[in-house]
């Protein structure tokens, strides 16, 4: 029994702590071929007599139709053709939700922003929801957490788990090759969003889980070692990835947050999706790719011998609003503000950082992945590997990793960093 199905019929065991383990989804079918199954598939959720189906014109085309005539059979459909792309905010959530409003369940055709869209319905519908993937272009399948904008700030909404997850390896391995390179993207960032969580655990406190990175172990080694495998079409290792795609999702709502996989190479992409004008249609993990590699490197930089030393955080609400604007300054500056130190509290962590640094950097090597080790990776798979490859200019980009720490509250390397004056490129 694979690790996924022990999570979801309630059996997985955590090695550390002896606990028994479940995800709130009820069904997770990976297969080479789903085609003829999808009714059966949806008749076994049990969701009612009338189904919204969500999708854009790509993803119809791809599996939208299938679903669709087969739903047909035993059920009252609500096709609902998203414009492409469409865009993850509450707007368009407002707008499924009144279309759909007869609906029973949600069933969305889709990756990233279509299943955040349904995810985050199905959570202020209180419906339940499905989702067919069609591309493996990121790790939000399982996850109880949607990305979406919210007043222009990218927020990480609550929202509802999938009562099913089916995908067809045949179609994701036929996905444009720039989603598949995405999907690797998100997955690579798995040592920086651990290390960086790490730190927030030894000089913060903050909670912290292996469980979610055990979860991950069977198969990053395989998917890792043969990433041009992805490039090929080839089944096996499209299989590694999507079961990689589901369990960390798993590990994030087994974490009751995102914290295991996103992190500062997030908030630099976040930053990126909030302040660029007229950028080129871009997809999520790709700006992951080249993102993680900067905080490898900047993990490299700042966990070295000698322990970095903080000073209060030079930072003020007018240089926040002067920065964002008005609008998007008032939303900011209580995220940075929340994690500011004063000149005494930046003494107190720079006396915390002295007498943990040798077991947090020894706990950290065990976690890390060598920068040149995760850029050789992205390579072989002919994956983004630097800003001006997703045509960002290095001044962007330079401000994008310079101001990231400051939409959200979440302690990383970024702050660290920052606050003792390492440099972060």
């Amino acid at each position: 029994m694979t690790v996924i199905d022990r999570l979801v019929r309630g059996e997985y065991t955590d090695s550390a702590s002896g606990n028994v383990l479940s995800v709130p989804t009820r069904s997770v079918i990976i297969r080479d071929s789903l085609r003829g199954d999808e009714g059966d598939l949806v008749r076994s959720l049990d969701f009612g007599s009338t189904l919204a189906v969500v999708s854009d014109a790509a993803t119809y085309d791809v599996m939208g139709k299938r679903v669709e005539t087969a739903l047909q059979s035993f059920c009252k459909i609500i096709p609902l053709r998203l414009d492409r792309p469409p865009y993850p905010d509450t707007d368009t959530v407002d707008q499924l939700r009144n279309a759909g409003a007869n609906a029973d369940a949600w069933i969305a055709i889709g990756s990233g922003t279509i299943n955040d869209l349904c995810k985050y319905a199905s959570a202020q519908e209180n419906k339940p929801y499905a989702v067919f993937g069609t591309a493996p272009s990121m790790n939000g399948f399982t996850s109880v957490n949607a990305a979406m904008s919210v007043n222009g700030l990218k927020r990480s909404l609550a929202a509802a788990a999938p009562a099913g997850v089916f995908l067809d390896l045949e179609v994701l391995a036929g996905a444009p090759k720039r989603m598949i390179c995405a999907g690797l993207g998100d997955s690579l960032c798995r040592p920086t969003a651990q290390t960086d969580w790490l730190i927030a655990h030894y000089l913060l406190d903050q909670p912290y889980s292996d469980v979610p990175f055990n979860l991950l172990a069977e198969d990053e080694e395989g998917l890792f070692a043969e990433s041009d495998a992805l490039m090929r079409g080839d089944l096996v290792a499209m299989g590694r990835l999507a079961r990689t795609l589901v369990l960390s999702g798993f590990g994030m709502t087994l974490s009751g947050g995102s914290y295991p996989a996103s992190q500062g190479e997030h908030l630099i992409s976040h930053y990126i999706e909030m302040m660029a004008k007229n950028q080129q249609m871009i997809f999520h993990g790709e700006q992951i790719a080249v993102t993680t590699l900067t905080m490898a490197r900047l993990h490299e930089r700042l966990l070295g011998k000698v322990p970095p030393k903080p000073k209060s955080t030079n930072i003020s609400k007018d240089d926040v609003t002067h920065h964002f604007g008005p609008d998007l300054g008032s939303l900011c500056w209580p995220e940075i503000s929340a994690k500011s130190f004063n000149p005494e509290q930046a003494e107190q962590l720079s006396s915390r950082i002295v007498d943990c640094w040798d077991i947090m950097c020894d706990r950290i090597d065990k976690a890390r992945i060598p920068s040149e080790k995760l850029h050789r990776i992205l390579q072989k798979a002919k994956a983004p590997l630097a800003p001006l490859d997703l045509g960002w200019s290095p001044d962007f980009y330079n401000t994008a990793v310079k101001h990231a720490r400051l939409i959200r509250k979440r302690y990383t390397a970024l702050d660290l960093a920052a606050d003792s004056g390492v440099d972060l490129l």
